[in-house]
């Protein structure tokens, strides 16, 4: 029988990380964020929606879109990032949809999401795992990796849900904030205790 999977967490808490130690293990993994970027490739009709929304300006000249312009447009302004969220989340959803269509009936299916919470979708999967990782940690992640000073940094961790509400609707809590020994450790208890029964 499926197991379905929904994985979760706030920015930069290692969810990737995460999701490939579970690929390790035989999953399919259906990344959400990869999913919203094919969604809005060129040509596409997410694309399309996007430009009539936003305008030529988060556009590139070759027609691509200018994901660090409508960033900092759509985190700065709660309105246009719901509007973003109303043409990107759809077609993601239709198309995890189809990928997941194409598993073995036994399969273990993860769905990375990280708007999982946001979303309202923590009631549809049989399992629901949220990496989670300290505050501080994250801040520092988010900034460093993203390149981006403290208040960008923040703003991205404020359009996310509480962590409150995160780790209210998970089943399993994975901790990220130590070294990634530990972490592969902790996905192993994880897939000994949940998965592989």
């Amino acid at each position: 029988m499926r197991l379905r999977i929904g994985l979760t967490g706030g920015i930069a808490s290692g969810k990737s990380t995460v999701a490939e130690l579970l690929r390790a293990r035989g999953a399919l993994v259906i990344d959400a964020d990869a999913l919203a970027r094919e969604v809005v490739e060129t040509g596409t009709p997410g694309l399309a929606a996007v430009g009539t929304r936003f305008g030529p300006g988060v556009l590139r000249p070759d027609g691509s879109l200018d994901r660090p312009g409508l960033g900092k447009l759509v985190f700065a302004d709660p309105q246009a990032r719901r509007d973003l969220e109303a043409i990107i989340h759809p077609a993601v959803r239709a198309r995890a949809a189809e990928i997941e269509a194409t598993a073995p009936a036994d399969a273990v299916v993860v769905h990375m999401i990280p708007l999982l919470v946001e979303t309202g979708q923590q009631n549809a999967f049989d399992v629901v795992v949220v990496v989670d990782v300290d505050a501080d940690v994250q801040l520092e992640r988010v900034r460093d990796r993203d390149h981006l000073t403290t208040a960008e940094a923040r703003a991205r961790i404020d359009a996310q849900a509480p962590r409150a509400s995160r780790l209210a609707a998970a089943d399993v809590v994975i901790d990220n904030s130590a070294s990634l020994a530990e972490l592969q450790r902790a996905v192993d208890d994880f897939w000994t205790a949940r998965v592989a029964q």
